[in-house]
């Protein structure tokens, strides 16, 4: 087994058990808030424009309003969740925090007064959107193609960040694709392309040259596929 296979196996059970972890969190919040009547996703929500109530921005995601809710959010959270810490926890975590934030802010900021916003789906889709671009900017082959799977069969959750119907936080879905998408971007994996070859693409002063061919995408994916051990 090759050491990045290895790695990759062991971040994926990170990934794993930690979004069950998290799952187990939410659904206990939801036992707790259904015996109080909900009370809490009222007072632990977000409500728009009060500074007492910017720290909710964090609370927002484990908070829904019936088991309908926390259902419908629960499946999507945990396949986008993984799939976008299976690669390491540590981007992972940094782009949870970026999509909360984003999503509570923009309630936050946009949201009328008078409505009292919680739930995951802003996260949801903030996981989406990171692993749709994730591959891009890493220029992953198969992370690219897992995002490209992801977009084709979830497009239609792009609705959800339209003006819709009462009961439903578009806003909440907008701020946290955003997040997503802005943390693809700011959590790439730069790797060490820059210390072979210039940004112009000259070589660098006495390194080895070599007039093979640029590869092919196909070869650069059995390339992967074979450092992983596949």
């Amino acid at each position: 087994m090759s050491p990045r296979f290895a790695r990759l196996l062991r971040d994926s059970r990170a990934a794993l058990f930690t979004m069950l972890g998290a799952l187990a969190a939410i659904w206990a919040v939801q036992v707790a808030n259904w015996l109080d009547d909900y009370r809490l996703s009222y007072e632990y929500g977000v409500s728009s424009g009060r500074l007492d109530e910017l720290p909710d921005v964090l609370t927002m995601p484990l908070l829904h309003f019936g088991w309908d809710h926390i259902e419908a959010n629960s499946w999507p959270l945990f396949a986008f969740g993984f799939l976008a810490a299976y690669r390491g926890m540590k981007r992972f975590l940094l782009a949870t925090v970026l999509i909360v934030v984003s999503s509570g802010l923009t309630v936050w900021f946009f949201e009328r007064p008078d409505v009292v916003t919680a739930g995951a789906s802003g996260v949801v889709y903030g996981y989406f959107g990171y692993v749709v671009l994730r591959g891009v900017f890493d220029r992953n082959l198969v992370d690219t193609a897992i995002g490209v799977v992801v977009a084709a069969v979830y497009s239609y959750l792009l609705l959800g960040v339209l003006p819709s119907a009462q009961g439903v936080s578009w806003l909440g879905h907008l701020g946290g694709l955003v997040g997503g998408l802005a943390g693809a971007w700011l959590l790439r994996n730069r790797g060490d392309r820059g210390n072979r070859e210039d940004r112009d693409g000259r070589t660098p002063k006495g390194a080895p040259t070599s007039a093979a061919a640029p590869a092919s995408p196909g070869s650069a994916l059995l390339k992967e596929l074979d450092d992983l051990g596949i």
